[in-house]
């Protein structure tokens, strides 16, 4: 008999809050991380992100650590992690695994002509001062798949507990807004100019964020949060970064998830999709969706409110879906107006008391990657 997964813990670290409870509370007030930045160092140009205060994360860390080796972004993850592994209980023996996701790591290392920052900006360095700060036992699995990440990453800690490696694995995610990602999507011309609008008629690209969560995955029902049914993770090969004009990567992802989860299309009740507001990406999930007889289930992007945080994304999303379905709250998809998608899709633009019992993460991301994880709310 296969495994039951569980997810028992949740945590993150962002603009609007430094735990769960202060980010659905700025959610449901409407805030919004997206705010008008003037830093040369890392754009010439004023730009739209949503980007923590480093007062914030240097004094939340300094209740923790006095070390003062860490870098900006492994404050970040360790702040994510360290309530939830004090919580919870679990001993960090070797039948527990540590999964660190994120698309650029310390890549701002390399501002630096040094050995030691050429060697500090690889991902597995970065996992493994992350590992040796809590005492984990096991060796760190890094999850770096583009913006897929976050949500690979559960999927990963899923087939991981199923296959008996581990007993309970720690998840954690993180990407900072930096000069190497705003440069790079600047050269896509994928940047909106103002905060950016999901779904909507006039998106005209992403707002990049910043961000770091954390799950604890595990075997065990005990306080159990949810439950993880399906999973599947196809790559459609479409393009270095362009999306299937068709879906089919996303289309197939959905659908081999909600056959491992024995669901059909009408029992699922919400889905936190990807919506990055590029013409694109919106448009390839709307076909997807509408091929999955998924059109009228109700769907929002958390994008407007925390920006596009990269292999974060699909945690930090998963994290706040979560609390959507244990509070019974479909959150508005902040930043959408006027549907500007060729299929019609069922975009939340309210917060709305509805009931929850299995919804649907998505995630898509360059080089033709997409995921898809199906979640059921514990009884």
């Amino acid at each position: 008999m296969t495994r039951e997964v569980y997810i028992n813990e949740t945590n993150c670290i962002t603009p609007l809050g430094f735990d769960v409870d202060s980010n659905i509370e700025a959610i449901l007030r409407g805030d919004s991380g997206i705010q008008l930045h003037q830093d040369i160092s890392l754009m010439p140009n004023p730009f739209y992100a949503s980007v923590i205060a480093d007062e914030k994360i240097k004094s939340a860390f300094e209740k923790i650590s006095t070390d003062t080796k860490y870098s900006r972004l492994e404050k970040m993850i360790i702040l994510a992690l360290e309530p939830m592994i004090k919580n919870s209980g679990v001993e960090l023996n070797l039948k527990t695994a540590f999964i660190l996701s994120t698309t650029k790591g310390n890549v701002t290392a390399l501002r630096n002509d040094s050995e030691e920052s050429f060697q500090n900006a690889h991902l597995d360095v970065l996992a493994q001062n992350i590992a040796n700060f809590f005492g984990f036992k096991t060796t760190p699995i890094v999850v770096s798949n583009a913006c897929v990440s976050g949500i690979l990453a559960i999927s990963v800690a899923k087939r991981m507990i199923q296959s008996e490696l581990y007993d309970t694995i720690f998840v954690v995610a993180g990407d900072e807004v930096s000069e190497f990602v705003l440069s790079g999507f600047n050269a896509f011309q994928a940047m909106s100019d103002l905060p950016c609008k999901p779904y909507s008629k006039n998106r005209t690209g992403v707002s990049l964020g910043e961000a770091t969560a954390a799950v604890l995955v595990s075997a065990e029902a005990r306080n159990a949060k949810i439950k993880v049914i399906g999973d599947s993770s196809i790559n459609d090969a479409n393009h270095i970064s362009g999306p299937s004009r068709t879906g089919e990567g996303l289309f197939r992802s959905i659908q081999n998830a909600m056959k491992e989860a024995k669901i059909n299309s009408n029992q699922i009740d919400y889905i936190s999709a990807h919506g990055t507001a590029t013409p694109f990406n919106d448009e390839m999930e709307a076909i997807a969706l509408n091929r999955l007889d998924l059109q009228n289930v109700p769907v929002n992007s958390l994008k407007g409110f925390y920006g596009h945080t990269l292999g974060a994304s699909g945690l930090l999303e998963t994290v706040i879906a979560i609390e959507s379905a244990n509070r019974n709250i479909l959150f508005e998809s902040k930043g959408f107006d006027e549907i500007g998608v060729s299929e019609k899709i069922n975009v939340i633009q309210k917060n709305e008391e509805a009931n929850i019992e299995i919804f649907l993460k998505t995630a898509s991301g360059f080089g033709g990657c997409n995921t898809a994880v199906v979640f059921e709310k514990m009884k």
